[in-house]
């Protein structure tokens, strides 16, 4: 049975004495951890919180992100991941729309929190990870050893995870994940990536992401590895983490692996440990893939995933081929299609709206039952993604169905434009969006950051000429000091179009 607990008694009971997690040079069992698990379990218990109901993480990457995790599962509630920089009204609507009873927040955070109380009548228990004021702690319930409560029975469908995804709508919607969901992709991931109780595997995309708590966190856990964690992503700190930790695997989005390739001091010895390195989150830039393979001598082994599939549904193996632009093959267990409009497969090698079917698949949307029918048909996942698949079932994600850009009635994919953009010998960043047009309905638009070399708008479109027909090349190229991002480091396209 898929059960997320399960994972860590397993591996508390196999490797009691091997190291979970390090952080900041200090490690920590898997008994430890499955003892301050049971004892934080138990208080969270003793307090009200049990099965059906929600309790919000509002942390960044650190032990009490783990702890709390598997505490809120084992005692039967689902675990709601916030990103700790979201604003205030951010935090009200999710903490609201998901019905969240207790919090685990950061001090910083005490007063948002305190202001929102009021509009938050739910909301009865409020934890952090250091003291403040009289509020409790994660330290405080664990040192109060309580042991007296029963642990639910749960199912493999039963929620474990409540993910909030960014709509085009507005507002953010809860993709509801259960144990089923997110275990079987951990399982699928770990098969994949031969994970091993002797593999380090370094945990730098936040925590509160789906592609971390997948591939870093349930992951290693369920192999009995150990989770290097690092707080936050800083190119020369993660390079120094992956040398003198003697990390052997490697999960981060494009634009870390641009950071690194970027740094001057880092060098082929500084991965020598290194079996394997994934990319996912964002299409990787085949110029950047080739560029960074070559300098560290790894292989980097892209996918591809979203939320409400917790997240992976394809990836390149790491035995057998590899194809550099795709984002791979089937995962085990996983089934993806390429559609048109009207649900029929396509024929390989034309594009098509991407489609999903596997145990991963999401429950629904949480409260939003229309939005829910529209995503999933007879068990399909509409990923709103446009690929193309070839004869031996590599998927080429394409992009985004609302990021296409329709110049005098001709498709434009930003990651055609993009890919271009990145041979560039100045370019060390490039994203393209549409900007209206009078006389072609579009235009292309792209946006560049510079490395230290002298180049004009000019310099560019002369590069494009050769290599893009005449209507996909940008007419306007707007210098910037770095791309926007959000919190896993994806480039964000609609702050470029805002």
């Amino acid at each position: 049975m898929y059960d997320l607990n399960e994972n860590l008694k397993r591996s508390a009971h196999n490797f009691p004495d091997r190291p979970v997690y390090v952080y900041q040079g200090e490690s920590t069992t898997y008994a430890e951890l499955d003892q301050q698990v049971e004892f934080l379990a138990a208080a969270l218990a003793k307090r009200g919180i049990g099965s059906g109901d929600a309790v919000a993480l509002l942390l960044d990457n650190r032990p009490e992100f783990v702890s709390a995790y598997y505490a809120i599962l084992r005692v039967g509630a689902a675990v709601v991941p916030m990103n700790p920089i979201y604003t205030p009204r951010e935090i009200s609507y999710i903490l609201s729309n998901s019905h969240t009873k207790a919090v685990v927040a950061l001090p910083a955070l005490a007063p948002t929190i305190n202001s929102l109380k009021e509009e938050l009548p739910e909301l009865q228990l409020v934890i952090y990870t250091e003291p403040v004021g009289e509020e409790l702690t994660i330290g405080q319930l664990i040192s109060e050893k309580a042991t007296e409560y029963e642990e639910p029975e749960r199912h493999e469908d039963s929620l474990a995870v409540i993910l909030y995804t960014s709509g085009t709508t507005g507002q953010p919607k809860g993709a509801m994940l259960s144990h089923r969901n997110m275990d079987s992709n951990a399982e699928a991931m770990g098969i994949l990536f031969e994970l091993e109780p002797d593999d380090r595997v370094v945990a730098v995309l936040p925590m509160f992401h789906v592609f971390c708590m997948t591939v870093c966190l349930n992951g290693p856990i369920r192999s009995g590895s150990t989770i290097l964690i690092v707080q936050r992503f800083h190119p020369v700190e993660v390079v120094n983490v992956i040398r003198d930790q003697k990390a052997s695997c490697f999960a981060g989005v494009p634009t870390m692996y641009n950071y690194m390739l970027q740094l001057p001091s880092a060098t082929r010895a500084d991965f020598s440990t290194i079996r394997v390195c994934c990319s996912g989150g964002a299409s990787m830039p085949v110029e950047l893939l080739h560029k960074f393979e070559e300098k560290f001598g790894v292989k980097i082994m892209e996918g591809y995933g979203l939320s409400e599939a917790a997240p992976a549904t394809v990836f390149n193996p790491i035995r057998g081929t590899r194809k550099p632009g795709s984002v791979g093959i089937d995962l085990p267990g996983v089934t993806n299609k390429v559609v048109d409009p009207e649900g029929n497969e396509v024929p390989r090698g034309e594009v098509g709206e991407l489609i999903v079917h596997g145990p991963n698949v999401m429950l629904g949307y949480l409260g939003l039952p229309e939005e829910t029918k529209a995503a999933l048909k007879d068990g399909w996942l509409y990923t709103g993604d446009l690929a193309r698949m070839d004869e031996e079932g590599y998927v080429y994600i394409v992009d985004r169905k609302k990021d296409m850009i329709l110049v005098d009635g001709y498709n434009v994919y930003p990651r055609e434009v993009e890919e271009v953009l990145y041979q560039h010998p100045a370019i060390i960043e490039a994203a393209v969006i549409g900007v209206p047009d009078e006389v072609h309905g579009e235009a292309v638009k792209a946006f560049v950051a510079l490395k230290e070399i002298a180049v004009s708008q000019e310099d560019i479109l002369s590069f494009c000429h050769d290599k893009l027909a005449k209507y996909k090349i940008p007419r306007q190229v707007e210098f910037v000091a770095e791309l926007p991002k959000n919190s896993t480091g994806k480039i964000l396209r609609r702050s470029l179009r805002s």
